[in-house]
């Protein structure tokens, strides 16, 4: 049961620098001057997000997270 817990830890810190990690690599989400105005530009790229490498580090950083609230959990739970 203490090897179990320690490769969980393990994967829980991988975790957290791989978050961290992704998170520092991605752009705001600031509009510039075009937010003041509330114009709404359509483009292909803002149509199209979810398909370029930042919708691809959204999904990765959403998968991460809940891998580490999931492991989070389950280190609390173990540990009564």
């Amino acid at each position: 049961m203490a090897a179990l817990k320690v490769v969980l830890i393990i994967v829980l810190i991988l975790v957290s620098v791989a978050i961290t990690t992704i998170i520092l690599s991605q752009e705001g989400k600031q509009n510039g001057l075009s937010s003041l105005s509330g114009q709404q530009f359509d483009s292909y790229y803002s149509k199209n997000k979810g398909r370029t490498k930042e919708g691809l580090l959204v999904k990765i950083t959403t998968i991460l997270v809940v891998l580490f609230f999931i492991l989070s959990a389950v280190l609390n739970i173990g540990s009564f």
